[in-house]
């Protein structure tokens, strides 16, 4: 069954636009995260100094973000045939990385905490967690809108939501500590933070890694391509496909199509016809289709992959 995948094509957006509002966040952020650093130590809070680092993370992110856009946009050369845009690939997997170890080292420091509690100045955790709240309500939208067409942007994007939440939660442990002297909130809060960075950070690191490592995109089904190219008139079967992302929204295939000797002469008709099959109905516009007569004799081949790729 072919299913209508038009809407997951690569739209592609204006590549300059939202340069400046990335640059713009960078700014806030690495101003935001001086005064919590500042605000943490003065203040003696463990969850303010946390919610410092994962802004100052965010702000790295963002970096990371603004040259790897401009990196994806170089045209492709002989040695780079395939472009630069996994640029923005490679810079979301490092940023979701740091986000890891960043994590379990908060993770760690709230634990320590815990066993040798410090005392904390709760307004001043409280005026600087709302400022920092402020801020990523900016950074978030200055950057919403481009999350939704970029894994790069995405990734940088997910920093700023936890670090908003972060901030809320920050809040609160300030809050219980002016009220009810409760200090053990605040490294509670902390480990609350990683725990929430690496959750975030589990749902969407696999789309990262299957692009790098080739994988076939999660929203088309190898299967029903193979079979919608079956399905082709002229067609007598396929094999060795390799159904994987150029780059995010930008799926690609190579496959070896199987023409019967009485319809060779309309081989080339048979090839277009199953390259139009798979951009109408899958999204799929970098197609190479290499074609062999069945009444060669061959070894049987994998429907999937090469010889290589099959085990003995």
């Amino acid at each position: 069954m072919v299913h209508d995948h038009k809407g997951h094509s690569h739209n592609h957006i204006d590549p300059g636009a939202g340069d400046m509002r990335v640059a713009g966040a960078i700014g806030v952020n690495m101003l935001l995260t001086l005064a919590q650093v500042i605000g943490g130590i003065l203040s003696g809070s463990l969850a303010l100094i946390a919610d410092a680092l994962h802004n100052f993370s965010d702000a790295i992110a963002l970096i990371i973000a603004f040259f790897a856009r401009k990196v994806a946009r170089r045209p492709a050369d002989p040695r780079m045939s395939f472009g630069y845009g996994r640029a923005e690939v490679v810079a979301a997997l490092i940023n979701y990385t740091t986000l890891i170890v960043l994590s379990l080292y908060l993770l760690y420091e709230g634990v320590m905490r815990f066993l040798q509690p410090e005392p904390v100045n709760g307004w001043m955790v409280v005026w600087i967690a709302a400022l920092a709240l402020i801020v990523d309500l900016i950074t978030a939208v200055l950057t919403y809108t481009m999350s939704k067409d970029s894994m790069n942007i995405r990734a940088a994007f997910i920093h700023n939501v936890a670090d908003a939440l972060g901030s809320i939660a920050v809040i609160l442990a300030g809050t219980a500590v002016i009220l009810f002297g409760w200090t053990w909130v605040d490294p509670a809060v902390t480990i609350l933070i990683s725990v929430y960075i690496l959750w975030h950070v589990k749902s969407e690191i696999g789309d990262t890694i299957r692009v790098l490592m080739l994988g076939a995109p999660p929203d088309l089904n190898p299967e029903d391509v193979a079979t919608a190219i079956e399905a082709t008139d002229g067609v007598a079967g396929v094999h060795h496909i390799h159904l994987w992302s150029m780059q995010e929204r930008e799926p690609a295939l190579t496959a070896h199509l199987e023409i019967a000797a009485r319809n060779s002469a309309d081989a080339e008709t048979i090839r277009l016809a199953v390259k139009e099959a798979l951009q109408s109905g899958f999204g799929i516009g970098h197609v190479t289709l290499e074609l062999e007569q069945t009444d060669v004799v061959r070894v049987k081949s994998p429907r999937f992959g090469h010889e290589g790729s099959v085990e003995a």
